[in-house]
């Protein structure tokens, strides 16, 4: 089925870049002086967060067209987890976003900010390996 098989990569695309950008993008980025750290973040984040909500609503869309096709809830569950990735977003990280976007001069409390946000992200990553782990035994129904 070609909507499961693309739902399939688009979340293994999110949760690789995820995955990315906790294991290597941030503890790298963390290495730097507060104000060079701040300033490599904003820019990062707004091209991270362009790729990857795109990526979270064509998988949540591919899924629920998989499960439209078969019926089979584990594309549905993929589909929401995938999807679940916009309200974390907007309601769990945001806030941190903002201040850290905010900011102009960098501080011990922006290089704390940012640590926290890479904690937040984690639960990302979390968000889309589970869908891509949904959309994996979906397409391995009978």
């Amino acid at each position: 089925m070609l909507a499961g098989s693309l739902a399939l990569t688009a979340a293994a695309l999110f949760s690789g870049a995820a995955v990315y950008i906790n294991l290597a993008e941030q503890p790298a980025r963390l290495g730097l002086s507060d104000q060079a750290l701040l300033d490599q973040w904003k820019p990062s984040y707004k091209r991270g967060f362009a790729m990857q909500s795109s990526l979270a609503v064509v998988g949540f869309v591919l899924g629920g067209w998989a499960w439209w096709q078969s019926s089979e809830p584990l594309w549905i569950v993929g589909a929401i987890l995938m999807l679940a990735n916009w309200p974390f977003t907007l309601l769990g990280i945001m806030p941190t976003n903002s201040k850290l976007m905010a900011t102009q001069t960098a501080t011990p409390d922006s290089r704390t900010l940012i640590v926290k946000w890479g904690g937040l992200h984690a639960i990302r990553t979390l968000l889309g390996f589970s869908a891509t782990a949904a959309f994996l035994l979906a397409g391995h129904q009978p």
